[in-house]
């Protein structure tokens, strides 16, 4: 698949006014979620320094997010990221979003001093395999999940 890159891209620190295409774009990854849900994650994430969030803007339409988180780690000294979420609109894959996001991100943190970078991916996303890859991401891992129960009242 040839890559053309979108002429009328901008990316942005996340802002009130996006939560409603946030909410469209997290839906298109399977996770359905309100505006309003959203606004109040945003505003819990915001006021923690160790977090930031990116939109990519095409045409004047919020067409992609990232996430990322600085925290320190058990197996090495200085502090490490993870990206937490990346989601570019499907109507727009292909044309660059994507990797000026991730790119966004990465100086970012590179500004904070953090060179060491992680993301997880759900195994059925190939294609995320094969983009996160493409720009210089390397497996190494897996990831085990498990919910835990609610306590009783």
């Amino acid at each position: 698949m040839a890559e053309t890159k979108d002429v009328d891209l901008m990316v942005r620190e996340v802002e009130a006014a996006d939560m409603e295409a946030l909410a469209d774009l997290m839906a298109q990854l399977g996770y359905e979620t309100r505006a309003s849900e959203l606004q109040m994650r945003r505003e819990t994430i915001s006021a923690n320094k160790h977090y930031a969030t990116f939109v990519a803007v095409s045409k004047g339409k919020v067409c992609g997010m990232i996430g990322t988180f600085m925290c320190y780690t058990y197996e090495h000294n200085s502090p490490s990221a993870r990206i937490l979420a990346l989601i570019v609109s499907e109507d727009v894959r292909g044309r660059g979003a994507g990797r000026a996001l991730v790119a966004a991100a990465e100086k970012d943190l590179a500004q904070k001093n953090i060179r060491r970078i992680a993301v997880n991916t759900r195994f059925e996303r190939k294609q995320a395999h094969e983009f996160y890859e493409k720009v210089g991401y390397t497996k190494n891992g897996f990831r085990f999940v498990k919910e835990l129960p609610m306590p009783a009242d």
